[in-house]
């Protein structure tokens, strides 16, 4: 229900001023059909409008590992060879894959089953780090919410940045989001580690973030050898010491760019970075946006 609602508001009449869609719900067998929120969708139309579409869009369903009928892959293949635009957001990729359509081209889909899009298909060049990927007639988004993102970036290729602006503005969305999945994904904390020594220097830790926090000086806190130490935390992290802190801080900064209006050097410092600067490349590097493109997604700042 949420790609509908997304593909639904994105082509929505809005009066003068705005493009008006000839927009349609589709689906092989038309009529009352169940969603993943137990509210019943009905669609009136059937593959034949396929035939006339300049643009198609793929939604994700949770029966996405079975392949669709075979009348929808035929009725996709058709679309595109006649020219029309084929897209797909979060695992409604999983269709244009079966359909062929993705073979040897770059694509995306919702970085919790990229994994699985790539070893089905191992043709397609699979980025799960996207928000979208545009390939000219073949378009793929990210997950949920991204799915804005691709229909906004649609927008803005055939109708100009001011018109995806001002749609943008009317949802009360970012235009354009910089970066890609790697921003919104959690750093990989335990919550309920097994080991207590360790649970108790990971809990130290994370209210001394503002401190160096050396690995030597965290393995003698919980009475281990620096090897020691190191095996076990991967063992109960599943990641090293280094990449925990680094998540860590990296989080916490992000928690503090979306909930405070503190100066990012004084953020840098309160997560164990020496400067703004180092701070930044970090966040650069990791999430793929800078500290200040991050706040404005967050805060709403258009």
């Amino acid at each position: 229900m949420l790609a509908v609602g997304v593909v639904c508001e994105v082509f929505a009449p809005r009066g003068s001023g705005f493009p008006r869609f000839d927009f349609a719900l589709c689906a092989d067998r038309p009529g009352r059909l169940a969603t993943d929120s137990n509210v019943p969708l009905t669609v009136e139309h059937g593959l034949d409008r396929f035939s006339s579409a300049d643009l198609l869009i793929a939604l994700p369903g949770t029966d996405f590992r079975t392949p669709p009928p075979p009348a929808v892959l035929d009725a996709l293949t058709a679309a595109h060879a006649r020219g029309a635009v084929v897209a797909a957001h979060c695992v409604g990729a999983f269709a244009l894959a079966a359909a062929g359509l993705l073979d040897g081209r770059r694509a995306t889909t919702h970085w919790r089953f990229a994994e699985l899009l790539a070893g089905r298909h191992p043709d397609v060049t699979v980025e799960p780090d996207a928000l979208y990927i545009d390939e000219g007639h073949i378009v793929t988004g990210a997950g949920a919410a991204a799915g804005f993102d691709m229909c906004l970036h649609l927008l803005r290729r055939e109708y100009g940045a001011a018109t995806a602006n001002a749609i943008a503005r009317d949802m009360v969305l970012p235009s354009h989001r910089d970066g890609g999945q790697a921003q919104y994904l959690a750093a990989p904390v335990p919550e309920d580690c097994h080991d207590e020594r360790l649970a108790e220097v990971l809990a130290w830790a994370r209210e001394h973030l503002h401190e160096p926090l050396p690995v030597a000086d965290l393995a003698r806190r919980a009475m281990m050898s620096k090897r020691s130490f190191a095996r076990r935390f991967t063992a109960a992290t599943g990641t090293t010491p280094h990449a925990w802190l680094r998540n860590l801080r990296l989080s916490s900064a992000e928690e503090l760019l979306e909930t405070t209006d503190l100066p990012v050097e004084e953020i840098a410092h309160r997560v164990g970075y020496g400067s703004a600067a180092v701070l930044r490349e970090q966040f650069v590097r990791r999430r793929g946006v800078p500290p200040r493109s991050y706040r404005r997604s967050f805060t709403g700042a258009l």
